[in-house]
């Protein structure tokens, strides 16, 4: 997993809250391919937290959108033979908060692939601190065309 993350390789300029690296104030998750799946490591801080010591869950809903957002991007890409990823938006997701997510030290979020039509994947993700899951998700993600919003955004 060494490397540029995809965000800073296909997106440098984007700007999403969640996995922009051109946001100053953002998240900046960054997502790399470990085999089939997509990783990232994120760290929170103080400015996470919905009280001490534990992760806020609208950020835990972003860190895992936007990471299996990246997750159909890429499968897509592949899929299709393609050199750059698509833009792809959220169409629906769920995420389910299992047990408190500590802030004390790095989270780990995983997605992968779970069934993929021509221009929309679904992806189920999981959010870990240390060696306990402490949120997943389930989301379908659609690859969007000309005069859609976020078409041509990376």
């Amino acid at each position: 997993m060494d490397g540029a993350t995809l965000q800073d390789r296909f997106a440098p300029e984007s700007r999403c809250f969640g996995c922009g690296p051109a946001n100053p104030v953002g998240l900046r998750v960054g997502s790399r391919e470990d085999g089939p799946e997509l990783v990232a490591e994120w760290t929170p801080g103080p400015n996470h937290e919905a009280f001490d010591g534990v992760l806020n869950g609208g950020i835990i809903g972003t860190l895992l959108d936007c990471h299996s957002n990246w997750t159909a991007a890429m499968h897509l890409m592949r899929a299709r033979g393609e050199d750059r990823p698509r833009a792809c938006v959220t169409a629906e997701y769920s995420v389910r908060l299992l047990r408190p997510t500590p802030t004390t030290g790095p989270v780990t979020v995983r997605a992968r692939v779970v069934e993929a039509g021509e221009d929309r994947a679904t992806v189920e993700a999981e959010l870990r601190a240390g060696d306990r899951t402490t949120a997943s998700c389930r989301g379908t993600f659609v690859a969007v065309g000309p005069g859609h919003p976020a078409y041509g955004r990376w």
